[in-house]
């Protein structure tokens, strides 16, 4: 996806600073709670503790805490840039430690060039962690800092610059020989750059079976060759004597290519002098060393892989060092051994050639994924990685003695990782991947507002929408260009001058002649955005509509009823929020519109939710909430939400449903199975459907600002084509988000 400079700051600078925050994992509300934190409950850990120093990992958070550990001299493709301007990355690191695989993160930056000062620094922060995860410093200093840091440290060590990659594409290298036929003791790999990540690579494959002898490396001057007296020891390592020396000619004769250089250094004239069915692993980002295009056009029999996500076989860090550290720490292992480098490769090789959930397939919008030249290694947001690689090298630690625990169930120690994150992915990921190309054109009344340009322009950055804004096209360039917005992709259209205005007010006259309004009153009505924006959806002038950032959510809603109306299937529309916490998500409604809803209403609201639901890859688990636990108390109230549950297994008879209950008991499995065993849901609620407009709203804004949840919404269900209303006041990301759930539903249901 493009990424603007603007955006990315405001990314960082919105709201609390930074990415990263830490939370309290136990109550701290009353003097009690005060006395158990701090003094003096506290000193019973301490003293337990100090007779059993392994006790730290039962009383305090050092087995899940990793230090992310740079002085910014090697920070992504900026150079030496300090650690003040390194921090942001580390802090992007422990947000992908989080949510990948739950590690608790603290960034450290040093501010020095001295190997042996880094040295000393984490030595000294031994007892806080249970990790250290070196990142962005330079080689070769790189190289000792972590070859010392092994030796004298009793916590694994890992460099994921180096090891980062030679895993990742380790494993795609395994996969890709098999493809061609290749042996790996008889490939030869030309590797274009010499720096840690490349040494390490190298190193990595020789410990796959690649011989060293058949591994030909080049820096910014050529080919290292054992003639050249300026290679340090790491590079007089891969030093081959032979009478090659420019990067073009060494790819004679090769079968593999490795670039982690720069950009645009390899031409198609150096592929096609390669071995048929060459191996191509460009992974220079941006930019690779020979684009995917060019790549391919050179060579109709190549396998490809890139850095990047936009192409097939992204060889991504990602893949690597949260499971990597999950499993090492989940053992208490001293070290990240080669044993359990190699058991992550081998189990990434292997996931790939697993056959495919049909939902990671969804969210990645396409319609099949299956091994081959364009999926050699899996996709970074396939939530199995976890549960593949953390136990394999938890395993490879436990067999080759650096680990302090045992695993004895592994089927368990895989449950627990499953359920280790509560959002196994991030919801709107199968919803954006199956936006993306779609470029439905989505209309957008508030055009002149900063917050809709900027969503617009992430909208046709990463191609899922043309939007067209209706507004003054002065005050829209004008607040473009104030703001730096590229309005390319745009359709602006000011409502006095649309050419289909008479059209419009004629339609609008048709349907709402009955209702009292005259001819005149439907051509001012019409130019109202809102109004006009419904006409261009009800008349295919628009695929969808996004709306109220800045008006209130009935005139936004009254104008869509009246026009674009109500999906023939039901007689109510409803509105749902999604909830995400660390506990799972949950979609709630109604929420926003029907009042006092009917038995019949609380069936069809709970039915378009499921339906809803689907849409995310979610399997609807549904709860309709009363005051009451099936039967308990029996007045009008919980009879109507009884009698919903009745009609509900009528019209939807493969739907898991249950109710009247309480809150507590939808969404807390052990109370259902030892309270209430005959009931039909299992596993806890997922959708949560309100008895009344009171208790919904009131019990999304709770969760929202008390229980720290986030949310998405409000999505407006039971409309016959995809109109959003928005919250007053929405960010950027929530009005994208409402645009991509509209773009999906307009594809749904053409």
């Amino acid at each position: 996806m493009k990424i603007r400079k603007e955006e990315a700051l405001e990314y960082h600078s919105s709201g609390r600073k930074g990415k990263i925050e830490v939370i309290p994992t136990k109550p701290c509300l009353t003097q009690h709670d005060l006395s158990l934190a701090y003094t003096p409950g506290v000193a019973e850990p301490c003293r337990e503790i100090h007779k059993n120093d392994e006790l730290v990992y039962q009383y305090t958070a050092k087995g899940n805490l990793v230090a992310v550990v740079s002085n910014g001299t090697a920070v992504l493709g900026l150079g030496d840039i300090g650690p003040h301007a390194g921090k942001p990355v580390m802090e992007g690191k422990g947000v992908l430690f989080k949510r990948f695989a739950d590690v608790d993160v603290f960034d450290i930056e040093l501010k020095t060039h001295d190997p042996d000062e880094v040295i000393k620094a984490c030595q000294l922060l031994e007892p806080t962690f249970g990790g250290i995860n070196l990142e962005d410093i330079k080689a070769p200093e790189c190289f000792y800092i972590e070859e010392t840091l092994k030796k004298t440290m009793n916590i694994p060590v890992f460099h994921d610059d180096q090891h980062g990659t030679a895993i990742i594409s380790g494993a795609a290298l395994l996969n890709a020989c098999e493809l061609v036929g290749k042996k790996l003791d008889e490939v030869k790999i030309l590797i274009n750059g010499a720096g840690a990540s490349a040494i390490a690579c190298a190193k990595h494959y020789i410990r796959l079976g690649v011989k060293k002898e058949n591994i030909f490396m080049c820096d910014s001057k050529g080919v290292l060759t054992t003639d050249r007296e300026d290679l340090n020891e790491y590079k007089k390592f891969f030093a081959q004597k032979t009478s090659v020396r420019t990067l073009a000619d060494a790819f004679e004769g090769k079968d593999v290519f490795v670039g982690l250089s720069i950009g645009n250094c390899v031409t198609k004239d150096m592929l096609k002098k390669m071995n048929p069915n060459p191996i191509v692993f460009a992974m220079a980002n941006p930019d690779p060393e020979i684009t995917y295009e060019d790549a391919l056009d050179a060579r109709s029999d190549i396998i490809m892989a890139t850095g990047r996500s936009d192409y097939p076989n992204q060889v991504n860090n990602v893949l690597g060092f949260p499971f990597i550290f999950r499993g090492a720490l989940d053992v208490r292992a001293t070290a990240i051994n080669d044993e359990m480098k190699l058991a992550a490769s081998y189990a990434l090789a292997e996931l790939a050639k697993q056959d495919v959930p049909d939902s990671v397939k969804r969210a990645y919008g396409v319609e099949d994924i299956k091994f081959g030249k364009e999926y050699i290694i899996p996709k970074p947001f396939d939530p199995r990685v976890l549960i593949n690689v953390a136990p394999a090298v938890a395993k490879a630690a436990i067999e080759t003695g650096v680990a302090r625990l045992k695993i004895e169930d592994w089927d368990k120690y895989r449950f627990e990782l499953e359920t280790r994150l509560g959002i196994a992915k991030p919801i709107m990921q199968p919803i954006m991947s199956k936006a993306k190309g779609s470029k439905k054109r989505i209309v957008f009344p508030e055009g002149e507002e900063v917050k809709i340009l900027r969503a617009c322009e992430r909208l046709v950055d990463n191609e899922f929408a043309t939007p067209i804004l209706l507004g003054r096209e002065e005050i829209i360039k004008k607040k473009a260009e104030d703001h730096n917005i590229d309005l390319s992709g745009f359709e602006i259209i000011e409502i006095e001058k649309y050419s289909k205005l008479k059209d419009y007010s004629e339609e609008y006259y048709s349907l709402r002649q009955r209702k009292g309004i005259t001819k005149n009153e439907a051509c001012e009505t019409i130019k109202k955005p809102n109004y006009f924006g419904s006409m261009m959806v009800r008349l295919g002038d628009a695929d969808g509509m996004i709306s109220g950032l800045t008006s209130h959510y009935p005139d936004t809603i009254r104008p869509a009823l009246q026009i674009v109306q109500m999906d023939k299937k039901y007689h109510r529309v409803a509105g749902m929020y999604i909830l995400t916490t660390k506990k799972g998500t949950y979609f709630l409604a109604d929420t926003t519109v029907n009042i006092n809803p009917s038995a019949y209403d609380l069936a069809e609201i709970a039915i378009m939710t499921a339906e809803a639901a689907t849409r995310f890859n979610v399997k609807p688990r549904v709860a309709l909430l009363s005051f009451s636990n099936f039967g308990s108390t029996v007045n009008e109230y919980s009879n109507k939400v009884k009698e919903a549950v009745n009609i509900i297994h009528s019209k939807a008879p493969d739907l898991m449903v249950d109710g009247e209950m309480q809150a507590d008991t939808a969404v807390t499995p052990e109370i259902i199975d030892e309270v209430y065993p005959f009931s039909m849901l299992k596993g806890g609620a997922n959708v949560l459907i309100f008895p009344d407009l009171n208790s919904g709203n009131i019990a999304y804004k709770l969760l929202n600002r008390i229980g720290n949840a986030d949310i998405i919404g409000p999505v407006l269900l039971g409309m016959n084509k995809p109109i959003h209303v928005l919250q007053r006041g929405a960010e950027v990301n929530d009005i994208v988000n409402m645009a991509a759930i509209a773009i999906v539903e307009a594809n749904e249901k053409k």
